[in-house]
């Protein structure tokens, strides 16, 4: 089925919304809808709707020129099946001991290595991008001089791939994987079952610290938050009150340029650089309270 796309961007988060909102009021209507902040520190936001139908150039240029929004830009995107061509595309990552694959790769998967099966169609953290890879590399760091962790928390867990990292080198400790997105806490319960991990990591629902089972787990070893700038810089307080002394964090989803801020948060919370790595345009750093 062929779709279009209609995506835009302008100042302000009320602004964005109320496009979006008037968005769904278009014929014809859009299947879906989305309002974002642009991860740049500009201020903009990007309103995008997706239709199976060719959308109303007219009436979308009025509500550009309404909102004060840049004029839209249509696409029209071939119909193509998306999981087939991103199986086609995604090759098995092999980070330090770690081998990231999908059920098309089982026959690939050499010996010596600790397994995470990971489907493409599954939510965001394959191993491929370069902050759940610079996440992994940066465990396997820890893991070279000999670190343990019997408690282990997982904040923004996507596929839950840490947490089950975690749990593959350290069996049988406390491991928690939690996600704002109960969609993605479907999907790390599914990866568990898929990898025979069931009961080896305790999914949940919650924004960042906000559950009793998490608070009721600290003090932590390690803390792996593969998120934003935004929302790491907004959780810098409450990571270092659940990470106990000389514990270790993880932190990824940080453009090159947001690095600074990031480590600058974190150091007035008390948990300071170890190292860091570039990944292409994204930046992974390991730090100790």
């Amino acid at each position: 089925m062929t779709t279009f796309t209609a995506l835009t961007t302008l100042n302000g988060k009320r602004p964005a919304e109320a496009l979006g909102e008037a968005m769904e009021r278009l014929e014809p209507e859009p299947t879906g809808i989305g309002v974002f902040e642009v991860e740049d520190d500009s201020g903009l936001w990007e309103v995008g709707g997706y239709f199976t139908e060719a959308p109303d150039e007219a009436a979308l240029a009025l509500l550009a020129a309404a909102f004060e929004a840049k004029p839209f830009v249509i696409s029209e995107l071939p119909e193509t099946d998306w999981v087939a061509h991103v199986r086609r595309e995604l090759a098995p990552v092999r980070a330090g001991r770690f081998f990231v694959y999908g059920s098309h790769d089982a026959d690939k998967v050499p010996a010596g290595v600790q397994p995470l099966l990971i489907e493409a169609a599954m939510a965001f953290g394959t191993g491929h991008h370069g902050t759940t890879l610079g996440c992994l590399r940066a465990l396997e760091t820890l893991l070279g001089k000999g670190f343990e962790a019997e408690r282990v928390a997982d904040i923004g867990c996507g596929t839950a791939v840490l947490a089950m990292a975690a749990a593959r080198v350290w069996p049988g400790r406390s491991i928690l994987a939690s996600d704002i997105d109960d969609v993605a806490v479907d999907v790390a319960m599914a990866n568990l079952r898929a990898n025979d991990m069931e009961g080896e990591v305790t999914c949940l629902q919650a924004a960042g610290f906000d559950n009793d089972a998490l608070k009721g787990s600290a003090p932590y070893d390690l803390i792996f938050a593969n998120i934003l700038k935004g929302p790491l810089i907004a959780l810098a307080g409450d990571l270092s009150a659940n990470l106990r002394p000389g514990g270790y964090a993880i932190l990824s989803g940080i453009l090159e340029d947001q690095s600074a801020d990031v480590e600058a948060a974190y150091a007035e919370a008390g948990v300071n650089l170890v190292e860091k790595e570039q990944i292409g345009d994204w930046m992974t750093l390991l730090l100790q309270k």
